[in-house]
C-alpha cells in the first residue's frame, strides 16, 4: 500500500507543508516573522502567523504540481513524544490535517515534531534504515539540545534523552549571541558565514561535562563580556560556534563509549552549521541530514505518514 503522504509542521519557527511518495519528496516552508532585536515569539503570535500562512505552504505545493491524489495526511502534534509535551503553535497543523484527512476521506496520521527531526535527517542522509535500528541521535535546534538514544517503535521512532544541555540550548545561545551582534533572528547562517572571517585563533570556552550533560548558561556572559571590551563579530561567532563545536563532540564522544556500535545522527537548525558538521563528521563519524531538512520542516512528518500507510497502521480517530 502506497500514494503520496502529506505532512504538516507548524513549529516555533517555521510553517512548512511537504509531501512524499516514498521515494522521493518535497517541503515548502516559511519562517516566521520576528520583530527586529527580539529573541522569538510568544505561542499566540506564532500561532496567528501559522493559520495565516500553512494553507499558503499546501497551495505552493499544488502548484509546483507536487500534491498529486493525497493517500494520507500526517502533523507533528506536539514537541517530543513524552507526557506532559505540548506548545499551542502545533495546533495549527494538527487541526488543518485532521480536517484535510476527513475531508479526502484517508488516514490521519500524528507525530512529534522531533520524530519528524529524525526522519526527515535519516532519508535525507540516504539512511532511512536507521529508523528501523536502534542509533544515537542529536536534535541540536533553536529550542532543543537533546542527545538522544533511539529505537523504532511501530511506524515511527521512540527517543529517550541520555544528555543535552540542562538550560539553554546551543541555538539559543548562537540567537543570544547573534542579536547581540545586530543580526537577524534566527542568527545561525548568520554567525556561520561571519565565522572564516576571524581575525585569528580564538580561544573556545571549556564548557564543563558531567556525564554527557552540560549547561550553557555561563557562556551568554562571556559573550557579552566580549561584545563590551569591543571583539570583532567574527571572533566572537567563532568563540560561540567552537565551544558549542566543542562540547557537543566530546558529549558524542562519551556517548559512544557508554554506548558502543551505535551510529549518530545529527539533526536540527543547529546541525546544519558547516563546522560542526565537520568536526563530528571527522571524529565520530556522525551522519548529517542535507541543510535544508536539517532546519524545521514537515518531510519527516510525511516520511513517517508513509511509513504507517505501507504498514497498514490503523488511523487515529
Amino acid at each position: 500500500m502506497g500514494g503520496v503522504c502529506l505532512g504538516l509542521d507548524t513549529s516555533n519557527y517555521t510553517t512548512s507543508a511537504a509531501v512524499f511518495d516514498g521515494v522521493t519528496g518535497e517541503n515548502r516552508g516559511r519562517l516566521l516573522t520576528v520583530p527586529e532585536g527580539a529573541l522569538g515569539l510568544r505561542q499566540s503570535d506564532a500561532l496567528f502567523q501559522h493559520v495565516k500562512r500553512l494553507h499558503l505552504m499546501v497551495e505552493r505545493l499544488r502548484a509546483d504540481g507536487l500534491l498529486g491524489a493525497i493517500s494520507a495526511v500526517g502533523a507533528s502534534t506536539r514537541p517530543r513524544e513524552v507526557e506532559g509535551s505540548y506548545m499551542p503553535c502545533f495546533l495549527v497543523g494538527e487541526g488543518q490535517g485532521r480536517s484535510l484527512a476527513a475531508a479526502l476521506g484517508v488516514p490521519f496520521y500524528p507525530c512529534s515534531h522531533q520524530q519528524g527531526h529524525i526522519a526527515a535527517a535519516a532519508w535525507s542522509a540516504d539512511r532511512e534504515e536507521l529508523l528501523d535500528r536502534p542509533h544515537l541521535a542529536w536534535h541540536l535546534s533553536g529550542g532543543t539540545t537533546e542527545l538522544l538514544r533511539v529505537e523504532p517503535e511501530g511506524y515511527t521512532v521512540r527517543a529517550e534523552i541520555v544528555g543535552g544541555t540542562s538550560d539553554i540550548s546551543a541555538g539559543q545561545l548562537i540567537d543570544r549571541t547573534g542579536v547581540l551582534l545586530g543580526l537577524p533572528f534566527p542568527a545561525g547562517k548568520a554567525l556561520d558565514e561571519l565565522y572564516p572571517q576571524a581575525d585569528g585563533p580564538v580561544m573556545p570556552y571549556r564548557v564543563k561535562l558531567n556525564g554527557l550533560t552540560f549547561s550553557l548558561s555561563g557562556m551568554e556572559n562571556q559573550v557579552k563580556q566580549r561584545v563590551e571590551r569591543g571583539d570583532s563579530p567574527a571572533d566572537i561567532a567563532k568563540f560561540t560556534l567552537d565551544t558549542v563545536i566543542g562540547v557537543v563532540l566530546r558529549a558524542t564522544e562519551e556517548a559512544m563509549r557508554q554506548y558502543p556500535g551505535l551510529p549518530v545522527l545529527c539533526s536540527g537548525g543547529v546541525a546544519s552549521n558547516r563546522q560542526m558538521r565537520a568536526a563530528l563528521e571527522r571524529a565520530c563519524g556522525a551522519v548529517f541530514a542535507q541543510p535544508r531538512y536539517s532546519t524545521d520542516n514537515a518531510l519527516g512528518v510525511a516520511i513517517l505518514a508513509h511509513r504507517a500507510l505501507e504498514r497498514g497502521v490503523k488511523p487515529w480517530a
